[in-house]
């Protein structure tokens, strides 16, 4: 299946979750079991031989593809959650997103310096999430990461947080 096809299923809500946010709606990419494989398949194609160890997935959209991309590369899954909602100890990052401040956490074991890391999310807008996960996942002393969303706003800039030593990759970009 084609990126155009996957792109053209994305549904868009105006105004949510605040007025002037154009939210772009994956669940219709999983509703369907043809979209949800194409998916996998892509970003299985895009990582199987880049050593990975662990996935991260960003809670909470980074939770529904991340647990399957790390099964097909036989990797563990690491969840990076919203503030107080890990078990262990943890470290964590505040950040300011599109329309407020929030904090992210891991558990300060859930990596290690042997690890080779896909750091996962839905959506690429302005990159704060991505920049706190990934500011987590480094203060951790992995080996190499990797990043990887669904969807990238292009327009947004927010590949412009990150330095070119480290690899993002987007499956449907679009221009808002």
């Amino acid at each position: 299946m084609d990126i155009q096809t996957l792109a053209a299923a994305v549904r868009n809500i105006p105004d949510f979750p605040e007025k002037g946010i154009q939210f772009k709606d994956i669940t219709t990419l999983f509703q369907s079991g043809e979209y949800l494989s194409s998916l996998s398949d892509i970003m299985y194609e895009r990582y199987k031989d880049k050593g990975v160890t662990k996935v991260a997935g960003i809670e909470s959209r980074g939770f529904f593809m991340g647990p399957a991309l790390a099964i097909r590369l036989h990797a563990g899954f690491v969840p990076i959650r919203k503030f107080g909602k890990l078990p262990s100890e943890t470290i964590e990052e505040k950040y300011l997103k599109e329309y407020g401040e929030d904090i992210i956490e891991i558990h300060k074991d859930a990596l290690n310096e042997n690890d080779i890391v896909l750091l996962h999310d839905d959506l690429l807008a302005t990159g704060g999430t991505m920049a706190a996960a990934y500011s987590l996942v480094k203060k951790l002393g992995v080996k190499k990461i990797y990043i990887n969303f669904l969807i990238e706003l292009e327009n947004l800039k927010g590949r412009a947080l990150f330095n070119d030593d480290v690899e993002i990759d987007s499956i449907i970009k679009f221009e808002i």
